[in-house]
């Protein structure tokens, strides 16, 4: 008799959610199967969930990718990922394999990629392990979309600088960490209550991205300080023309990167000597999670029957927290 397990499956566009059965899945050679414990919820989820963008590939879907669990069954050629028993977390998507209902991370038991499952640090909780792997894997990608190695090692007579537009979130704290590991000299946006913080994460000037005169604050800082400002991650929406405002006044002749990390429309705005990319994530966690800042979390219940009310909280506005829901 096959297995089974409740998912919140997504059954057309526009949703909601709702708590089904699915079959359990066998993992592949080069998958792992595991018990979900507990998911943390991006805006990413909110807009598959109610625009499919991303596109959902397949209904009834499974979304969902930030999950914490433990290690059920690895497939026969998994020599890398922790054994059976194993706490993990893990990126789990199924926009990643193709709109697979049995990769995505809001359900009791998933199948994630080999390369995909990290060992969980035993000083950390699932809720608190739940929260790394988008966050993380999207401020390290957005170095990679602008042609910056993760190696890379600037030292002050470079004077590279980068503006993170949306510090407070989970993915922008870990851009500033990342960014001041770098060497760049890190200007960062988000809400005054925040200032503190993200200087204490490796910003080297923070601004009110709600102030009025918040781009000419930033460029006459670029001039004061006299950097090279023509690198930028546009975090969270809204913040592409305002740095593309920043970036005409500082870029001078180089040619200007900005990383997208929400999707961009098709009629995005442009400046002219500037590529802007959308931030695709890979599979690869790529990062450890022991030295970086662990961002505030806010535990929602109602297991799996909870991700649609998770989701709409999310959707009306959270600032510096994470929302996880245990599974």
């Amino acid at each position: 008799m096959t297995a089974t397990h409740h998912a919140a499956i997504l059954p057309q566009k526009g949703g909601p959610l709702s708590v089904e059965l699915r079959d359990t899945p066998e993992p592949g050679p080069n998958e792992v199967l595991i018990e979900v414990k507990a998911v943390a919820v991006n805006i990413v989820d909110c807009y598959q969930r109610d625009i499919s963008m991303p596109p959902v590939l397949i209904y009834p879907a499974v979304l969902g990718s930030d999950a914490a669990g433990i290690v059920v069954k690895v497939g026969s050629k998994v020599t890398t990922a922790p054994a059976p028993g194993s706490r993990v977390l893990a990126f789990a998507s199924s926009f990643s394999q193709n709109g697979s209902p049995d990769h995505g991370a809001f359900q009791k038991f998933v199948l994630v990629q080999a390369e995909a499952v990290i060992a969980l640090p035993d000083a950390l909780s699932f809720e608190e392990g739940a929260v790394f792997p988008m966050g993380v894997l999207t401020a390290l990608t957005a170095w990679a979309t602008v042609g910056v190695p993760l190696d890379t090692k600037y030292t002050p007579e470079d004077k590279q600088a980068v503006l993170i537009w949306g510090g407070a979130s989970s993915v922008g704290s870990f851009a500033v960490q990342s960014a001041k590991s770098l060497g760049f000299t890190v200007y960062v946006t988000a809400s005054p209550h925040h200032h503190e913080l993200l200087k204490r994460l490796g910003a080297d000037a923070v601004f009110d991205y709600k102030d009025e005169n918040v781009v000419s604050q930033i460029v006459a800082a670029v001039k004061r300080d006299g950097v090279n400002l023509h690198t930028a991650h546009a975090v969270v929406f809204g913040a592409l023309q305002p740095t593309l405002d920043v970036l005409k006044e500082t870029k001078g002749d180089a040619v200007a990167k900005v990383a997208h990390s929400p999707p961009l429309p098709a009629d995005h705005p442009t400046l002219d000597n500037t590529e802007i990319t959308f931030n695709f994530l890979p599979l690869e966690p790529a990062a450890r999670t022991k030295n970086l800042y662990h961002p505030n979390i806010q535990v929602e219940s109602g297991g799996l029957h909870g991700l649609n009310e998770a989701l709409d909280k999310l959707k009306a506005g959270v600032s510096g927290t994470k929302i996880v829901v245990p599974i």
